[in-house]
């Protein structure tokens, strides 16, 4: 397995915010919804995300949740 390897990236607009810093995000070019996650490090710092912000989403390669790794 490859340890250098890129996760795939997306942009999307956070549609709803769940409890458990857990939210619904829309991403770009896709008409359903992703569930997505906080990843640790906007949890450390206290990165808050609230509905209509663009975020950048790491997505998991084998369809489950996906991680918001930066607010634009």
């Amino acid at each position: 397995m490859e340890q250098n390897k890129k996760p795939l990236t997306s942009i999307g607009v956070v549609d709803e915010a769940l409890p458990n810093t857990l939210f619904r995000v829309r991403l770009e070019g896709e008409n359903e919804q992703t569930l997505t996650y906080l990843s640790g490090r906007m949890r450390m710092y206290r990165i808050k995300v609230l509905v209509g912000d663009r975020v950048e989403v790491e997505r998991d390669p084998y369809g489950g949740k996906g991680r918001i790794v930066k607010r634009l």
